[in-house]
């Protein structure tokens, strides 16, 4: 089994859209058409964010037919080499996105956390061994 993908629904996927396209380093790519707005973020050839756009998504409550109020915590990325984690904080720094860093270890893993909104945190995370 594999994590096959990670849908965020929010009322505008703009800025999502461009901070994991800009500085995740996550690539648009071909999406169906739904008849709703959004964007499929590929990793690897493979679509693995799918964000939707709906602009009621935070207002009104939910009726039989809408998705059940279950959020997702957090989407965490792994990086595999201490030069995609340097290139990732050059961009965190460049497009000024703050974060901040976890030791984890017990794990032997870096993390870092970034907050995309009221319920959205992106977690990418390095084993130490690659850090040198």
């Amino acid at each position: 089994m594999q994590l096959d993908h990670v849908t965020i629904v929010a009322p505008d996927c703009a800025p999502l859209r461009r901070f994991f396209v800009h500085v995740a380093g996550m690539e648009e790519g071909a999406r169906p058409a739904f008849g709703v707005g959004g964007h499929w973020l590929y990793l690897d050839g493979r679509p693995v964010l799918h964000l939707i756009e709906r602009p009621d998504a935070q207002s009104g409550p939910r009726t039989a037919i809408a998705r059940a109020p279950a959020r997702i915590d957090h989407l965490a990325l792994r990086l595999d080499s201490a030069a995609e984690w340097q290139a990732l904080l050059r961009r965190l720094d460049e497009y000024q996105v703050p974060y901040q860093l976890s030791d984890m270890r017990a794990l032997r893993e870096q993390q870092l956390f970034v907050a995309l909104g009221p319920e959205i945190t992106v977690e990418f995370v390095i084993a130490a061994q690659h850090l040198g």
